[in-house]
């Protein structure tokens, strides 16, 4: 899998792990869900994604 769809996978996991932990323990964990959102709006405004830096790190393909 290339990075960029990797990227992509991570984020939806996260949000969707968020929203239920929000749902069946504690709706405080929607702020995680801010900030991946807030992660992705600054990724794409910037050009820079802190993802993409761990990945490759990690041998992952662009």
């Amino acid at each position: 899998m290339k990075m960029e769809h990797m990227i992509r996978v991570i984020a939806g996991t996260l949000i969707l792990i968020s929203l239920a932990l929000a749902h069946f323990v504690n709706p405080k964990w929607l702020w995680f869900t801010v900030f991946v959102g807030a992660n992705l709006l600054q990724s794409g405004i910037t050009k820079w994604c802190l993802m993409e830096n761990i990945l490759a790190k990690f041998g992952v393909e662009k």
